[in-house]
This record gives C-alpha cells, sequence and structure tokens, in this order.
C-alpha cells in the first residue's frame, strides 16, 4: 500500500501533494502543524470505485468523494483515428466533431471537501440548474459538486467516520465500518441521482492538444425555458485547461463561433475567461470553469480558440474541440432544489 503526504498550503492559494513514504497528512498554512488525514491506496487501474470512496484529485490535489459514476463517449482529436487512409484528410476536421471515434470511459461524480474549494484552480460551483418558475431566467448552483475522470482519482482510506466537510456528505453517505470503503450511498443519494439524473448526466467529453496545451470540454444540456415569444435552449459547459509543456503559458484571449440549428452564427471574443487570464505553469498546470450558453433552437455546435501565450513571448492560438449543442426530451421537471 503506497502512503502519501498530502500539504495544503492555504497562504500560496494552492493545493500541493507530495507522495513520500508517510501517512497523508494536511496542513491548513505554512506555520501550523500537521494532522493526519489517512493512506493512499493503490489507483484502479481497470473496474470502477465504489460509492464512497475518499480520494485526493491527480491535477487540482482536493479532497473528495465518490458520489456514482457516468459512462461517457470521449472524443480525443489527438488520438488517430483508424479509419481507411483513403479517407479525405477533410472529414477529420468536420466542426461538429463527432466523426472522431469516440471511446467509452468512466468519470465520477463527486462531493469536494468544502475546506478545499478557496485553494483550488477550478470552479467549485460548477453544476447549475434551471430554477422551475417558467418566468424566471435564474441560474442556480449547487456547490462542492464536480466529475473527476478515473486517471485523475488517488483513492485513500481513513479511520474518521466524517472525513469530510461538505453538506450533503451525512445526507447522502452513512458510515458502515465493515465495507470497504466503509462509506455506503443512503436512500436519499438514490432518490437524488434518480429525480436529478437528465441535468446532471454527463455523456460527451471532447479533447483537442496545440502546442503542448490540452483543452477538455464537457456540455450539459440544461434544459429548455418556454414563453410565448420564443423557446430557449440551455447548455453549460465545462473546459479544462492543462498545461503539458515545460514553458509557462498564459491564457490571454477567447474567441468562440456559436452555430444554431435555426441557422445564426455567432462570434464571441474577449479577454480571458471567467474574469481571469489563468497562468498554465509546471507547478499550476491546470485551470477548469464552467459557462452558459442558449439558442432558441434545440441543437447546435460551438468550437474556438484561446489565445495563449508562451514566457518567451511567443502566442498561438489553442485549438477547443468542436462539440455538439444536443436538447433531449425532459424526463422531469426541472429541480427546485438540491434535494
Amino acid at each position: 500500500m503506497m502512503e502519501l503526504l498530502f500539504n495544503v498550503y492555504k497562504h500560496s492559494r494552492r493545493l500541493i501533494v507530495h507522495v513520500t513514504t508517510r501517512t497523508i497528512t494536511i496542513q491548513s498554512s505554512a506555520f501550523s502543524r500537521l494532522a493526519e488525514v489517512g493512506r493512499l491506496e493503490a489507483p484502479k487501474s481497470q473496474g470502477k470505485y465504489d460509492t464512497g470512496q475518499l480520494f485526493l484529485h491527480r491535477v487540482f490535489g482536493y479532497r473528495g468523494v465518490v458520489l456514482f459514476p457516468w459512462l461517457a463517449r470521449v472524443y480525443d482529436r489527438d488520438v488517430p483515428n483508424k479509419k481507411d487512409s483513403n479517407q479525405a484528410e477533410s472529414n477529420s476536421f468536420n466542426h461538429v466533431g463527432k466523426e472522431v471515434k469516440g471511446r467509452t470511459h468512466t468519470y465520477y461524480q463527486v462531493l469536494i471537501d468544502s475546506r478545499d474549494c478557496p485553494y483550488i484552480r477550478a470552479q467549485t460551483e460548477a453544476v447549475t440548474f434551471l430554477g422551475n418558475q417558467e418566468s424566471s431566467r435564474s441560474l442556480y448552483a449547487i456547490p462542492g459538486l464536480d466529475y473527476v475522470a478515473h486517471e485523475d482519482i488517488l483513492p485513500y482510506t481513513t479511520t474518521e467516520k466524517h472525513p469530510l466537510s461538505h453538506e450533503l456528505f451525512d445526507k447522502f453517505l452513512m458510515y458502515y465500518p465493515d465495507k470497504d470503503p466503509p462509506f455506503g450511498a443512503q436512500e436519499t443519494l438514490r432518490a437524488w441521482q434518480k429525480k436529478n439524473h437528465p441535468w446532471l448526466e454527463l455523456s460527451d467529453v471532447h479533447k483537442e492538444t496545440t502546442e503542448h496545451v490540452r483543452v477538455t470540454v464537457i456540455p450539459f444540456y440544461m434544459g429548455c425555458r418556454e414563453s410565448q415569444a420564443a423557446s430557449v435552449y440551455w447548455w453549460r459547459y465545462c473546459i479544462r485547461l492543462e498545461n503539458l509543456g515545460d514553458l509557462t503559458v498564459q491564457l490571454r484571449e477567447r474567441h468562440w463561433r456559436i452555430f444554431s440549428l435555426s441557422g445564426t452564427l455567432e462570434t464571441v471574443r474577449g479577454r480571458g475567461v471567467v474574469g481571469q487570464e489563468p497562468v498554465l505553469s509546471k507547478q499550476l498546470p491546470a485551470f477548469q470553469y464552467s459557462s452558459h450558453v442558449s439558442l432558441q433552437a434545440p441543437s447546435g455546435h460551438m468550437w474556438g480558440t484561446f489565445r495563449m501565450e508562451r514566457e518567451d513571448g511567443y502566442t498561438f492560438d489553442c485549438r477547443i474541440p468542436p462539440f455538439s449543442l444536443e436538447s433531449k426530451s425532459d424526463e422531469s421537471s426541472p429541480p427546485s432544489g438540491v434535494i
């Protein structure tokens, strides 16, 4: 069994994970005492993690717990397409991107430890939904929910009965000392999953790398807001940027193209993303955020670029992989609350 030393340097606004031959310990600041958290287990190369599995995020370093898995189709433009070599090259760069063969992969719905939320480079209120009042255009957010790929899970064990700080932890999970992991789903979690499945569902993931910067996009359909004038369809999309190279890069601008089935094509340009121009370095290689888009048509697609500036002054356009915006029939009414 591997063991891990886990330090949280809050004064530097980041989480740093160190792997040593000790137990997992957590430090609330550079000058406070270390407190033991648990022991790292060997990550699973195959199979799935069970509900209640505690983990550290491999990239962002936060503590979390698995709620349930999703089986997604991953469209990775970095993976060579094993099609007939005589096929036209242009077909591999279609706007929608579904000609890139999708490979199924496991992602997990997780809770993030609220003590770690202020110090990670990812939005922690990214899971949003529409209110259930037809006259309202409000979007509501649930804090501390995330989607994590199987390979980003670093599982660990602990003897604590309340190892994670999140308002939903005790509502969704119960401690079972004889189980492995010792936390199992309560009926409230199963009911919540069933009720909110339509807007929680993760189905497609799109990836592409430019100049050692990988962009991952996960779109979610949120539902339709109907009025006498028009029907407005809403999606949210989660974007993760990760620097796979040695040189530091900074995101300077965004350039989006949004096509609607109604025939409209919108161009959006602006500085940074969500009010930031994140720096991606060897020490802090990743940044994740979410945003929303609406169309007056049941489907469309988006694509674009991020203008990146490298530490040596070189600038380049990092491609955002094209992804579909697809509506689906509402299986249930939009949720009016978390539970």
